[in-house]
């Protein structure tokens, strides 16, 4: 019997392999390779909903390159104390223990969104400050550590494109040393096909693009001129009497971030595009790789259903 029950599935196996190859059972194509890095958890709700369409309607893979330890944050983290039951808004105690908090945060958004891996750098979250100098110079942290890992990421795993955060003037440092960091590892970039490098804010259907043009005294920023900005619309209506729109899945991340009162406060529910602007070091010849990514984005998922 258990011999018969092997040429069974010898068969089985011979007549799988000699059907065409069309009506085996087929693997999803599988979509664009994207690699966010960003200074905090949270920074990737900026443009949160791109990365759950490209992960769940387009079969894509992002990952995240976090830039801090997590340890900063605790102040508007009221609320999340009493959630946590940990008095994170004391200086000392949520610099020891904000950093597991806010990374469990950042994976339990990440799996809405659709994150495969999480690549933690563990830079010092000091203190806010506009100023980028003391990080990208190596002053505060260790550039030599992320150049050599990032260099090293982007080799092995040969993304498609790369997200920052738009590094405006009025910017975090972190948030800016986050996005030169990504530059200057896509300019290293020894591979035979660079990944594009794009920069993400949120904005308002009624609002103009930023008027950025570089960050002063890093050319690297410079947004190349009369390149397109590429959008995806948050807000778009469907479902059942177009009571449903992609906000839902912003507010769904931001939910995760308990210790992030004031990002919970003023973010939720609000801005209605995800806006990407192409960075000068990129060639001119990919504008058309991003417009094909963004029209894929708007035709896939309900999006593509939208009235």
């Amino acid at each position: 019997m258990k011999k018969r029950y092997a040429y069974l599935c010898l068969g089985l196996l011979v007549s799988i392999a000699q059907m065409p190859f069309a009506l085996r059972a087929q693997q999803p194509v599988k979509g664009p390779k994207i690699l966010v890095v960003t200074a905090h958890p949270d920074d990737e709700t900026t443009f949160s909903v791109t990365l759950y369409k490209i992960t769940h309607d387009l079969n894509g893979t992002v990952d995240i390159a976090l830039m801090t330890d997590a340890s900063g944050g605790f102040n508007g983290s009221e609320l999340g104390s009493v959630y946590y039951g940990i008095q994170l808004t004391d200086s000392v105690t949520g610099r020891a223990r904000l950093p597991l908090i806010r990374k469990q945060e950042l994976m339990n958004a990440g799996k809405i969104m659709g994150i495969r891996n999480f690549y933690f750098f563990d830079q010092i979250d000091d203190f806010y400050n506009t100023d980028p100098v003391p990080y990208v110079t190596g002053k505060r942290w260790d550039t030599s550590y992320i150049n050599k890992r990032l260099d090293k990421i982007l080799s092995e795993q040969q993304y498609d494109f790369v997200f920052t955060m738009l590094p405006e003037e009025g910017q975090h440092g972190h948030h800016k040393t986050a996005a030169l960091m990504g530059l200057r590892a896509v300019l290293r970039y020894k591979g035979s096909k660079p990944p594009i490098i794009l920069a993400g804010n949120t904005i308002d259907k009624n609002q103009a693009p930023p008027a950025f043009e570089a960050l002063k005294g890093f050319p690297e920023t410079t947004i190349k001129k009369g390149a397109p900005f590429f959008y995806f619309n948050r807000s778009v209506k469907f479902g059942h009497r177009n009571l449903l729109s992609y906000k839902i899945i912003a507010d769904w991340v931001i939910n995760e971030y308990k210790t992030q009162g004031d990002l919970q406060e003023n973010a939720m529910h609000k801005g209605d595009m995800d806006m990407f602007s192409y960075y000068d070091i990129n060639p001119a010849s990919g504008i058309a790789a991003v417009q094909a990514l963004f029209d894929q984005l708007k035709n896939t998922g309900f999006s593509a259903t939208a009235k």
